[in-house]
């Protein structure tokens, strides 16, 4: 089958059923039982079916497009760019064009009428356009899931946010913190919800009080410098400060600067010259996927090394809740990171530790789960999950 393109009567061939019956199962349309849906569906797979694309548009009057929904900040966020450029190329793959809807939106059924189906990036419970676009009438993939009350979407790809400021928390204890901030976003989409509330059973789980300041969801270098200023001026005991936003990363460093902190310096507890979980004190990445609900579990936290890529994949506790957790900050030392890495946080000087989302790969991941809802080859209604890493650099005393 590898050396012509596989038709829906190789399909049916091998499965034992009528051509008709495959067009249905993987269309999901028809009188089809579940277990021949399946059976269908899994040598489709198997032998690589792909549909024809212009034929599938006639037989269906598509558009042989789709929407692409970004937060109305996006433009200026490295992140964003970098997931649409993702996900147009894996659109293209099926012979999808990608079109980019204004931030405001627009009615739903006039959207409906333009594409087939939607991706929706960081839906926000509070933009007015999110309601009419997950009602549109088409097939609608949300990166990151929907925490409002509209009607739910065909299928999310969510990433466990939960869990990567967990690393990111775990980590700057282990190189000595004690007094760790977190300057996080506003807003309620899914995101910026799972970051405050981490925040707070990290805490609690290690009895820290983690000092949380609200920053715009997009906040600029100048708004995360402001904000470190008055953080550092109100509590000059804080020795690590995790910022949320893409991008605001130099802005914290630069508040640094300004108050003689230094950045990634050690405690002479000795606890920030500890070596990261794979035993070395060079890079380190961790991954982990959502347990469905935005949560990590509290008091407990489990240790697993992975390869991947020939880089070493962990997750281990930090210990401000330790002895010698009750000597004093470092007032000279300043522990730096970042909830999203980018070109900012890789460029700064010094280079930032950060969480790598991987964006180019979420977009391909969301377009990708469309795409196969659209073919019929995945059932409405699924989550797929999108792995992270943890990168960690200068800023926090670890070797880039």
């Amino acid at each position: 089958m590898t050396s012509r393109t596989v038709t829906l009567l190789d399909v049916a061939r091998v499965a034992g059923v009528s051509k008709s019956t495959v067009s249905d199962a993987l269309q999901g349309s028809g009188r089809v039982a579940e277990a021949t849906r399946d059976r269908v569906r899994a040598v489709a797979e198997e032998l690589g079916y792909r549909p024809n694309s212009a034929a599938r548009r006639l037989r269906r009057a598509s558009t042989g497009a789709v929407g692409l929904h970004l937060p109305a900040t996006a433009t200026r966020l490295d992140y964003y760019m970098n997931l649409a450029f993702g996900a147009v190329e894996r659109a293209q793959e099926d012979g999808l064009d990608m079109v980019l809807l204004a931030p405001s939106g627009a009615a739903g059924g006039r959207i409906a009428s333009r594409v087939d189906g939607l991706l929706v990036i960081d839906p926000e419970p509070g933009d007015s356009a999110v309601p009419g676009l997950l009602d549109a009438g088409v097939p609608v993939v949300t990166g990151e899931r929907y925490l409002g009350p509209a009607t739910g979407p065909s299928g999310a790809v969510v990433c466990d946010n939960a869990a990567s400021l967990t690393a990111l928390l775990d980590h700057v204890a282990e190189r000595g913190a004690r007094r760790p901030a977190l300057l996080a976003p506003s807003g309620s989409s899914a995101w910026a919800t799972a970051l405050r509330a981490t925040a707070g059973s990290w805490g609690r789980a290690h009895g820290v009080a983690v000092t949380v300041r609200t920053v715009p969801f997009a906040a600029t270098p100048a708004e995360a410098e402001a904000a470190t200023l008055a953080l550092l001026a109100a509590d000059p005991a804080v020795d690590a400060v995790i910022c949320a936003p893409d991008g605001s990363a130099p802005g914290v460093l630069r508040a640094a600067t300004a108050l003689g902190r230094k950045v990634g310096a050690s405690s002479p507890s000795g606890a920030c010259g500890a070596t990261n979980a794979s035993g070395s004190s060079g890079a380190t990445s961790t991954s982990g996927a959502i347990d469905g609900n935005g949560r990590t579990g509290e008091g407990s936290r489990t240790e697993h090394d992975r390869s991947e890529g020939g880089r070493t994949e962990h997750s281990k506790p930090g210990s401000p809740g330790s002895p010698d957790a009750a000597a004093g900050p470092v007032a000279a030392g300043l522990l730096v990171a970042s909830c999203v890495d980018g070109t900012a946080t890789r460029g700064a000087e010094p280079p930032v530790t950060a969480v790598d989302l991987r964006p180019a790969a979420y977009g391909r991941a969301c377009a990708e789960l469309l795409c196969d809802i659209l073919a019929g080859r995945t059932a409405p209604d699924t989550v797929r999950r999108h792995s992270w890493s943890l990168e960690t650099r200068a800023s926090t005393g670890s070797p880039g």
